[in-house]
């Protein structure tokens, strides 16, 4: 396996936030394609625009190093010899290693049939060689960013559900106590009572 990462960002628009505050962080992104001149390729060019690439021969390499490292994007071919591009997407998300990942599948140009397959097979995107780099900067982003949005939202509608459930138990509790003191005010007013009748006896019995 092999990694690239640049120690700082090429591109001027991006040595800093839009604000003026510190750049965006870098994407990770694992590209699995057999042929090693491709993956040598892609990698210097992502590199260069930003990304932090991993790179993988095969698809049993990417399992096993999706095991212990993170990331934003995986970039796969559909060629794979050992184990098909498809199916090593599908058994990555079978073990959940890559749950917050964006999958993004390799074609030919004129293979309209593996751009079907690929979203047919829950890709989220799916891309041709040769590359237009800067195209394909502008995809990946995007997928990311939307990915991240999804994401945010999910976690936005988690806390709401936990605060609901919060909310439903302190009102259960509060039942709870009003009933108790209803209980209590029952009990009060019954020995006052009890008291009135024992008094208005006690009165009967001296006349």
């Amino acid at each position: 396996m092999q990694f690239w990462k640049r120690d700082s960002i090429s591109r001027p628009q991006q040595a800093q936030g839009p604000d003026g505050g510190r750049a965006p962080r870098r994407l990770r992104l694992l590209l699995v394609d057999e042929d090693a001149t491709s993956r040598a390729v892609v990698a210097r060019r992502l590199s260069h625009l930003g990304y932090d690439v991993a790179l993988a021969e095969s698809g049993f390499t990417a399992i096993n190093m999706l095991v212990t490292r993170p990331v934003d994007i995986i970039l796969i071919d559909m060629g794979l010899a050992l184990l098909p591009g498809l199916t090593t997407m599908r058994k990555i998300r079978a073990a959940g290693l890559a749950e917050n990942a964006c999958f993004v599948m390799i074609g030919g140009r004129n293979d309209r049939v593996s751009a079907v397959d690929a979203l047919d097979a829950g890709a989220d995107d799916h891309v041709v060689k040769p590359f237009d780099f800067d195209l394909l900067d502008a995809r990946l982003r995007h997928l990311c960013a939307r990915a991240e949005q999804v994401g945010a939202l999910a976690r936005h509608n988690a806390e709401l559900d936990a605060r609901i459930a919060r909310r439903a138990l302190e009102l259960g509790e509060t039942r709870d106590a009003l009933a108790e003191m209803q209980a209590d005010r029952a009990r009060l007013v019954s020995s006052i009572q009890a008291l009135h009748d024992e008094i208005a006896r006690l009165n009967a019995a001296r006349n």
